[in-house]
């Protein structure tokens, strides 16, 4: 039985895995700051971690969460900008359900990063002391891309600039520039 069709023709889903370290949440971020007004970012970690307060573990709630909150984003209309590791041994039904799914465009993009760059990386990062080296190594899974045709891997030596505007070609997803959603708003009355 085919799942029922999710948003429109019109709305974009781009989703952006990696490991830990490895700047998804950075891009996806500037992606939906450079898009302005009608973009959701849905960030694993805040659903999975902050809202479920749940381990990644096989059986857990969360990828469905995750799942219905971009669906629902996407049938009223945004753009999505999903982020977060995902392994592809985890995630690859919940993400291909998405893709296939999905009335519009969906890009799928993997940062692709050695385990020493994104040890690297961490230590320059606010969360830094929250987990150890360690702790990423364990977490660690060399080039998890899911290897469907039009998969956008980014190698680790493409900035943040770079790799922005890569996606944002690659997925269509409009770069208006206007942070008109981030002005104060008048009080209510």
């Amino acid at each position: 039985m085919p799942a029922e069709a999710t948003g429109s023709p019109a709305t974009i889903l781009v989703c952006v895995r990696g490991n830990s370290g490895s700047g998804k949440s950075s891009i996806a971020r500037e992606l939906r700051r450079r898009h302005g007004r009608g973009c959701a970012l849905v960030e694993q970690d805040y659903l999975r971690r902050i809202l479920l307060r749940e381990r990644d573990k096989p059986g857990g709630a969360a990828p469905a969460l995750i799942a219905q909150t971009v669906r629902f984003a996407l049938d009223h209309g945004y753009h999505v900008v999903l982020e977060g590791i995902m392994h592809a041994s985890r995630y690859r039904s919940m993400l291909t359900a998405l893709r296939d799914g999905h009335s519009g465009r969906s890009l799928f993009c993997y940062l692709d990063m050695s385990l020493p760059e994104t040890l690297r990386r961490h230590l320059t990062r606010p969360q830094a002391s929250e987990f150890t080296a360690e702790h990423m190594s364990g977490w660690y899974v060399a080039h998890d891309v899911l290897g469907w045709p039009g998969e956008l891997v980014l190698p680790e030596t493409t900035g943040l600039n770079d790799a922005v505007e890569a996606i944002a070609a690659a997925s269509g997803l409009p770069q208006t520039g206007r942070d008109d959603d981030l002005l104060p708003h008048a009080p209510f009355p």
